[in-house]
């Protein structure tokens, strides 16, 4: 585990997943049928809702404030901060290892309450697990 510091913001627009886990994959293939610009960051959120339901969110990041609302998407701010985190390198080869991942990066203490779980896809095959700390 390491600390991993975004220095800023990063606005993202999303699509909700109708399920977790089932739904996660055909979110961010929607997603990305909407979103056609690939020179951006890729994101998964996710938290737990009042009832302790996963809420995940396919994101993209936006590269304008009007983007989101011109493809008909939600936004989500990723707040800048230091973060637990966790590089996992090909992880298609092992995605079931990417909720043992999370279930380590939470057991901190220290963690922000109004933070999530967030994927940082980087390229094709790695993938930065993060949670936000106070």
């Amino acid at each position: 585990m390491e600390k991993f510091v975004l220095e800023k913001d990063i606005p993202v627009m999303y699509l909700t997943a109708d399920s977790f886990p089932d739904g996660i994959m055909a979110a961010h293939h929607t997603l990305h049928a909407i979103v056609t610009s690939h020179d951006r960051l890729f994101f998964g959120i996710s938290y737990p809702d009042k009832k302790g339901n996963v809420i995940y969110k396919a994101g993209a990041e936006q590269h304008s404030a009007q983007e989101a609302m011109t493809l008909g998407l939600e936004t989500y701010t990723i707040r800048k901060g230091t973060y637990n985190s966790i590089l996992v390198k090909d992880y298609f080869k092992n995605t079931s290892a990417i909720s043992e991942i999370f279930q380590q990066l939470l057991a901190s203490p220290d963690l922000d309450p109004q933070g999530a779980c967030i994927e940082m896809y980087l390229g094709e095959r790695d993938l930065r697990c993060m949670v936000r700390l106070k």
